[in-house]
């Protein structure tokens, strides 16, 4: 349980877990982890000799499997590829703004841990702003982007979903009125 409540509010690069662990086993606080969204990598280490095993893991979302006894170099090599691999993931698919992180893989937003729950709409909106991060995106380029709308054609939706960005997404980042031109997302970092 102190592994569930360390992830939920800290960022963990990789987990290595045994499968024998006490009150809930390494294979419960897997399941666990994925059944909660967790995608941090894992590593699971194990001194049985049951068949299954890795495919139970892997079935459960583990990321690689280890039997005991194992040399510590072998674990370092395992721990090494699997964080180059997962830090590159990580930087093509999220996005940090001020307090808010945007997932691209996830179709999510958080702040923290905290889930914000963004229509298809408000989503594309958002990672338009974040993808011209402090650069001021003029009406007509917001309404082709995320709506489509070619040059010339007039809609009120763009005001409306800014606003409920700005609402649902509350002082941690601003999106800034160009009066006669556009919106411009500022990330409050710089």
């Amino acid at each position: 349980m102190q592994a569930l409540r360390i992830l939920r509010e800290q960022r963990i690069d990789l987990a290595i877990i045994d499968v024998n662990m006490p009150i809930m086993s390494g294979y419960d606080l897997l399941e666990r982890m994925r059944a909660r969204g967790f995608s941090t990598p894992v590593i699971v280490l194990t001194a049985r000799q049951e068949r299954e095993d890795p495919r139970t893991s892997f079935g459960l979302g583990a990321d690689d499997f280890v039997r005991k006894p194992f040399g510590i170099e072998e674990l370092t090599l395992r721990v090494a590829a699997i964080l180059r691999r997962t830090s590159a993931e990580a930087d093509r698919a999220r996005t940090v703004v001020g307090a808010i992180t945007i997932d691209d893989d996830a179709h999510q937003v958080r702040r923290g841990d905290e889930v914000i729950e963004l229509s298809r709409t408000e989503y594309r909106l958002l990672s338009t702003l974040v993808a011209g991060v402090g650069r001021v995106l003029t009406r007509e380029q917001l309404l082709e982007q995320v709506w489509g709308l070619g040059p010339g054609m007039e809609s009120t939706a763009l005001e409306t979903y800014v606003s409920y960005l700005r609402r649902k997404l509350g002082d941690e980042v601003t999106i800034r009125t160009v009066r006669g031109v556009g919106y411009q997302l500022l990330d409050p970092r710089t």
